[in-house]
């Protein structure tokens, strides 16, 4: 089951749910995170950092996890 990933505002970027869902520690990380991993969003392969994640939203990173954004 994934994990829940809550938030409060209409969307937020890749870069903020890395560090959100506690995948990296900085939002300095985000960059290079992207450039050695495979993110996975509602089944398609996405490295943008400035990707919109908006509610429903499924993500899939192999190793880490997968988690769900939720209101």
């Amino acid at each position: 089951m994934p994990e829940k990933i809550k938030i409060d505002t209409e969307f937020i970027t890749l870069g903020q749910f890395l560090k959100l869902a506690d995948v990296i520690q900085t939002g300095g990380m985000a960059k290079w995170f992207l450039s050695e991993h495979e993110i996975f969003i509602n089944g398609e392969q996405d490295q943008r950092r400035g990707r919109k994640l908006r509610s429903g939203d499924k993500i899939r990173i192999p190793g880490f996890g997968e988690f769900v954004i939720t209101e």
